[in-house]
């Protein structure tokens, strides 16, 4: 599984990356987290506005950091 969060390293940005981290954890499913914060390749995903988290090429979320039931269920739900 490939998860990137996309954003300049705000507090934001941090928290999501902690959720993250600690959801996938929790699951004991293995990642490639990433952090992303160079903007040439965050705009290659699209967003307008960061955070964003990206599971496997796919935004589930830009703008706000999710609840981490949400990162949860989009973590699971990639998984198959």
């Amino acid at each position: 599984m490939d998860i990137k969060i996309l954003g300049p390293g705000c507090p934001r940005c941090e928290d999501l990356m902690k959720r993250t981290i600690n959801v996938l954890a929790e699951l004991n499913i293995a990642a490639n987290v990433e952090k992303v914060a160079d903007i040439k390749q965050m705009m290659t995903f699209g967003i307008l506005s960061t955070p964003a988290l990206v599971i496997n090429g796919k935004v589930r979320c830009a703008g706000r950091t999710p609840r981490p039931e949400e990162i949860k269920g989009w973590i699971l739900e990639a998984q198959g």
